[in-house]
């Protein structure tokens, strides 16, 4: 069992796979409980989220000290930042949480958690956006995991 829980939670760690490939391997490979890798699945990605968040902030403030890469961030970056600042003080929270919650390649707390960082969310806006969002993420590829092919069979033989 804890042989399980730990390849879930390295499948859940990688980069454009997280939950979206963890649920329906615990669920349809492993066959753990739903509820467990539920569980399991978005517990690790929010916390992957809040890591990746964390470790790009303190990685952009050591990078921006290099007088070219500050300048080029500055430029674009901030001035970006401050053109959509109440963009993102209206939709930041909603808009994040529904891009980290479309269970898509590219989507996800890693993607979100850069694009709230370029964005200026700020860190609690994140960690909200991030939880709705895998909550989102979790439950929708869990129910096409546990329904996906009875609801593909069923359209398969009424045509």
């Amino acid at each position: 069992m804890l042989k399980d829980i730990i390849e879930l939670i390295v499948i859940t760690f990688l980069p454009f796979l997280e939950l979206r490939a963890s649920i329906p391997y615990g669920i349809l490979k492993l066959n753990m409980n739903w509820v467990d890798v539920f569980m399991i699945c978005v517990i690790t990605n929010i916390l992957l989220g809040i890591l990746v968040y964390f470790m790009l902030d303190k990685f952009i403030h050591l990078v921006v000290k290099i007088k070219p890469v500050g300048r080029l961030y500055d430029r674009i970056v901030q001035k970006t930042q401050k053109r959509i600042h109440k963009y993102v003080d209206k939709y930041g929270e909603i808009g994040i949480a529904i891009f980290i919650g479309i269970p898509l390649p590219g989507s996800g707390v890693y993607s979100g958690a850069l694009g709230s960082y370029l964005l200026g969310l700020g860190y609690r806006k994140f960690i909200i956006a991030c939880i709705i969002g895998v909550i989102i993420a979790g439950t929708a590829v869990t129910l096409i995991s546990l329904f996906g092919n009875g609801a593909w069979m069923f359209f398969i033989k009424n045509m």
